[in-house]
């Protein structure tokens, strides 16, 4: 006999593990639980190559439903993948993030978009949520969605009736993937000095430039564009959605990058690549300010994200400190690294508190919510990389293995702190609006 099954009491949960000896696969075939077997999908069967890795996803359900309450509330009582995480450690790749956001049914792949096309209607402080739980079990897979939702958002917000009923339900429901294009080889922070032109010919603009660094890039299925319809600086560039398989795109080689390894990443090329002029996302002219707008909200699902990696990273510092022993005792009773341990809770819960007001302002329509979204990315972001890099520290040696999941969030959480607008940028930006009158 191949397989058996066996119960296991965990904590107040019972689950069933299903053992194939010829795999070596387990996989969960029964939560004898209303809470957890909703949100594992009832007899749905999830394959883990130990059964350890299994009671890590039970734990982390677990954990979710109290520790982020409102996020389990939110999730309207289905099975949903908002806090059924992948473990950390094990490396992810594009298919399962295009599964993770697929999985979360009720949701949709889309959480900020309109229901009318599929979308969940969240508002950004939800959206945080969703982003921050995440990222708690793959970062990279969490970015990739974050910014997945963002051109989302860019179609649902300014694109016309048409557009919304051709894309988005594909968009929310994951069946098309897509990607933000803003960066060029010669206009990173600089974003109003991209040169990649779109001329109009007939009912096509025919576009010729370079786009670098794009997330998702010879693996999406739509393109959302910033492309020079017009005069030097930002009121000439326009927005445009296109499409894969366009004639005159191509793609670059793959960037071989220090973290983000669940996500493709390379340069798009446009050669007299002809696009719909249907495809222009809200007026000519308008793009930069679609860009600009969607990169507030950007900034907030990126903080997000950093927050979740953190949390991870500083849960696991906090075990290695109870369990580890040196000169006779855990680590937990050395007061240097209880203080650095506390250092780490106080600078996460403040990034914490600094996105989540900045998504509520957001939400409520605040004038001064690109400042709040500002400073919430700076500090988040440059909080959750250090949060990750005092983790490491202290698991001494054994933070540099593979085997442990913290180098892996602090690969994963560097760019952070350059994307969507570098924190460099993000204080321009502040100081900016600090001294305007």
């Amino acid at each position: 006999m191949n397989t058996f099954e066996q119960m296991t009491d965990f904590g107040h949960e019972r689950v069933c593990f299903h053992y194939d000896q010829a795999t070596g696969l387990r996989a969960i075939i029964a939560i004898h639980s209303t809470k957890l077997g909703n949100a594992l999908g009832g007899t749905r069967r999830w394959h883990y190559a130990t059964e350890a890795d299994a009671l890590y996803d039970v734990l982390r359900l677990s954990e979710g439903m109290t520790y982020k309450a409102a996020c389990a509330n939110l999730t309207m009582g289905g099975a949903k993948s908002v806090i059924l995480l992948p473990k950390p450690g094990v490396a992810s790749t594009e298919d399962e993030a295009r599964a993770m956001g697929r999985s979360v049914d009720t949701l949709s792949g889309a959480y900020i978009a309109a229901e009318d096309v599929g979308g969940a209607g969240l508002g950004r402080l939800e959206g945080a949520l969703i982003f921050e739980a995440l990222a708690q079990g793959c970062t990279s897979t969490a970015a990739f969605l974050s910014i997945h939702n963002m051109a989302a958002w860019m179609i649902d917000t300014y694109g016309n009736a048409e557009q919304r009923r051709r894309w988005l339900p594909a968009i929310a429901s994951m069946d098309k993937i897509t990607s933000y294009c803003l960066t060029e080889p010669g206009a990173g922070s600089d974003a109003a000095a991209l040169s990649t032109s779109a001329r109009r010919d007939g009912e096509d603009y025919v576009l010729n430039g370079t786009k670098a660094f794009i997330s998702g890039a010879s693996r999406s299925d739509l393109y959302v564009c910033m492309v020079r319809t017009g005069e030097q600086g930002a009121g000439g560039i326009s927005c445009l959605v296109v499409e894969d398989g366009a004639p005159g795109l191509s793609f670059g080689a793959q960037e071989k990058k220090l973290g983000w390894h669940s996500q493709p990443t390379a340069m798009l090329h446009f050669d007299d690549c002809r696009t719909p002029v249907a495809n222009l996302i809200g007026a000519e002219g308008q793009g930069f300010e679609i860009a600009m707008r969607a990169l507030d909200g950007g900034c907030i699902n990126i903080g997000a994200c950093s927050l979740g990696g953190a949390r991870a990273c500083y849960e696991a510092a906090r075990e290695h400190l109870k369990n580890r022993r040196q000169f006779g005792k855990p680590l937990a009773e050395f007061q240097a690294l209880q203080f650095r341990l506390a250092d780490m809770a106080t600078e996460l819960e403040a990034a914490r508190l600094m996105i989540y007001s900045a998504a509520a302002k957001y939400d409520a329509g605040d004038a001064d919510a690109g400042l709040y979204s500002a400073m919430a990315k700076r500090f988040a972001t440059d909080a959750g990389f250090d949060i990750a890099n005092q983790a490491l520290q202290l698991h001494g040696g054994y933070g540099y293995l593979r085997d442990v999941p913290v180098e892996r969030f602090l690969r994963d959480l560097r760019v952070h702190q350059i994307l969507e607008g570098t924190n460099e940028i993000m204080r321009v930006i502040i100081a900016r609006k600090l001294l305007a009158d």
